[in-house]
Parts: structure tokens; C-alpha cells; sequence
């Protein structure tokens, strides 16, 4: 298949516009239209798994971390980053980065995490604000269930686990077609009243375009009125971080035994222990010191992370106890992850797993 068919699906689950704006995910090297038949899956894009990718016949590299977060001024081997990128072109190996997108959804990063520590009611910590929008228009009482049907064909009217939500009331429209005008009912040069549907419904502020466009070519009236409203309401299936609880509360010392099999940790730092039950996780993978004080707040027990700095773990203030497990191992079966969401939609595509450990930080023991 095209790389694009590829690239297209793993973004209609974790959009670009989820990034975070200092983040590099999407397609780094390579063209839309290649042809691929057999992809390699990392946690990060090093050399040695660019390596692989050449010996194992892949024509594309998707990892989770971008190989490249700033722009490259020079080409000429210095640093392992132009090496990558100089192969990956060489090679005709199309790299791809699914990142803090990736992080950000309800199914993502952090969910994994949650489901390798077997956590249950499970949520977002922290939803973002200002993803979402609202549409108003008016529609003609027998074209409106059409009209309804293109929109959440597009993706409007999701909200939570609900789709195809809207808000319907009946009134009057008014309009006088002028010269040149081709009227779908009325006359030119006559004032029309036509009984008329208001429909709203809200959709992500990325998939406007597409919602226009069906909304567009749905509605039967030459010109389509319609309003878009921004919100400020919180999206409750994107955002940072997870919380969610044990099926039954554990000793804090068992907890972190139990972390450190399931998530393969060689150690895990920590703040003092505060002698309670653990029954509430909160999760980030990756670097989440910015989300304790949410943590904190949602009553969490725990949380794990990773990439602590010294001064931050008095933050934690005998309020929680904040286990950092390291940036590779919480994230590391996000790998397993993106295996499973390609495999699922492209049953018969090759997709491996790398046999790299990629992991630069390394434990004298």
C-alpha cells in the first residue's frame, strides 16, 4: 500500500493537531506515495534500528519519538541525528514519528501503561481545553436528517463514549434570491419564508474543514448559512496523563514491587513512603513532573513517571508518592501498542517489532 494509507489511519487516532507545539511527530522523511509492503516499529529511531529497517526489507521506520525536534541546518554526518537521516534518504526508508499525539489520546501511551498495571476506571488527568467547536446551521425540515447524517459522517456530534449528538429546534428562515442567484425554493426577487431545522453540534476543531465540506454538499441552498463557535469546554478524551484505581488496595512497598515486574524496571526512585493503602494511580509516560500537583488533586496514591530532578521530589510533600521508573521503561510498550492498532486495521501488512533496545540509559548493578 501507499505510505499515505499508512500515515492517514495512525492520525485519524492521534491527530498532529494533538501535539504539543515544541513536539516534531509525522511524516519526517520519506514521500506520501511510496510504496511500502512491510514496516518496522521503535520507541526511538536510532542508527542501529535504521540498521535493522535495511536488513529486514522495511521501507518505513515509525517510532515514537522524533528523530528530529529542530531544524537541521547541515548534512554532513556529525551528530547520530544527520547520520539517521542521511541513511534513512539513502536507503528510500520513510521515518515516521507518532509522539506527544500519541501520548495525548484516551487509547494512547498512557493508557498502556495502565492496562500493564491492570487499572481500572481509568480517565484522562488532565483534559485539554480549546480542541473543541460548534456548529450551528439551518437546514430545510426534509433535508435535515441528511444534513445530520453528512456531519457525523465527518466526525461531528462525538462526545465521550456518545455519537451522533445534536441539538435540533424548528423556526422560520427568511431570504430574497437575487439576480444570478439559482434558488433550491423561492423565487428571484421574491421574499422566501421556508420552515427550517437549527441543528448544532460540536466536533474537533481539526476536523473543521472536513465538516464544512460535507455540510456543503449535504445541504440543498446555493449559499449555506452556518456559524462556528469556539469553546473552552474540556475534551475529555485528549489531554495529559492517566488516573485510574486498583481492583483492590495493596501495601505501597508490594506496589512497587509489583511496578517494577510489570513495567521491567531495573529501579524505580522514590519519595519516602507514607505508610497507606495504594488504591488510586495516577500515570504519565515519559517526562510528567508538570502534572503532581493534578495528581495530587484527583487523590491519587501514586504516580508514576519519569525524568525527576532532584529538587522536584520535595514537591511531592508527604501528599503522594511520586515513583520515577525511567523515561525508556515507561514508555517502552508503546512499541507493543502501535503494533496492535496497525495490525488490527491492516490484517495482512508486515509490521515488526524491533529487536533494539534503544534504551540509552544504561544500570551498574
Amino acid at each position: 500500500m501507499k505510505l499515505s494509507q499508512l500515515t492517514s489511519y495512525l492520525e485519524s487516532l492521534a491527530p498532529l493537531a494533538y501535539q504539543e507545539d515544541y513536539d516534531n511527530s509525522g511524516l519526517i522523511v520519506g514521500h506520501p506515495d511510496q510504496e511500502i509492503n512491510h514496516a518496522l516499529v521503535s520507541l526511538d529511531c536510532t542508527e542501529a534500528v535504521v540498521d535493522e529497517a535495511i536488513t529486514t526489507g522495511c521501507q518505513v521506520v515509525i517510532s515514537h519519538h522524533p528523530i528530529v525536534f529542530k531544524g537541521l541546518k547541515k548534512f554532513n554526518g556529525k551528530t547520530y541525528v544527520e547520520r539517521v537521516v542521511e541513511k534513512a534518504i539513502r536507503h528510500n526508508i520513510a521515518l515516521y514519528a507518532i509522539h506527544t499525539n500519541l501520548d495525548s489520546i484516551m487509547d494512547g501511551v498512557n493508557a498502556k501503561i495502565c492496562e500493564t498495571l491492570g487499572l481500572t476506571n481509568t480517565r484522562i488527568l488532565t483534559p485539554r481545553h480549546g480542541l473543541l467547536k460548534k456548529l450551528v446551521t439551518f437546514v430545510p425540515v426534509e433535508q435535515a436528517e441528511q444534513v445530520r447524517k453528512a456531519l457525523f459522517h465527518a466526525g461531528a456530534g462525538h462526545i465521550g463514549n456518545y455519537s451522533e449528538v445534536s441539538f435540533n429546534a424548528g423556526g422560520t428562515g427568511t431570504f430574497k434570491a437575487g439576480e444570478g442567484s439559482n434558488p433550491y425554493v423561492g423565487e428571484v426577487g421574491m421574499r422566501h419564508s421556508e420552515a427550517e431545522v437549527r441543528i448544532e453540534s460540536i466536533y474537533p476543531a481539526n476536523l473543521e474543514s472536513k465538516i464544512i465540506m460535507a455540510l456543503v454538499l449535504a445541504h440543498p441552498y446555493e449559499e449555506v448559512a452556518y456559524d462556528l463557535y469556539s469553546l473552552t469546554n474540556q475534551n475529555q478524551q485528549v489531554g495529559s496523563g492517566m488516573i485510574g484505581e486498583l481492583e483492590e488496595a495493596m501495601d505501597e512497598a508490594d506496589f512497587l514491587a509489583g511496578i517494577k515486574a510489570s513495567m521491567d524496571c531495573k529501579v524505580i526512585r522514590h519519595t519516602a513512603l507514607l505508610g497507606r493503602r495504594v488504591k488510586k494511580v495516577a500515570v504519565c509516560g515519559g517526562s510528567g513532573s508538570f502534572l503532581l500537583k493534578h495528581a495530587i488533586a484527583a487523590g491519587a496514591d501514586v504516580f508514576i513517571t519519569a525524568d525527576y530532578k532532584y529538587h522536584e521530589f520535595f514537591d511531592a510533600e508527604g501528599k503522594i508518592v511520586i515513583a520515577d521508573i525511567g523515561h525508556f521503561e515507561s514508555e517502552q510498550f508503546t512499541q507493543q501498542l502501535l503494533c496492535e492498532l496497525i495490525q488490527k486495521k491492516f490484517s495482512n501488512f508486515a509490521i515488526r517489532l524491533t529487536k533494539v533496545n534503544t534504551n540509552p540509559v544504561k544500570y551498574f548493578i
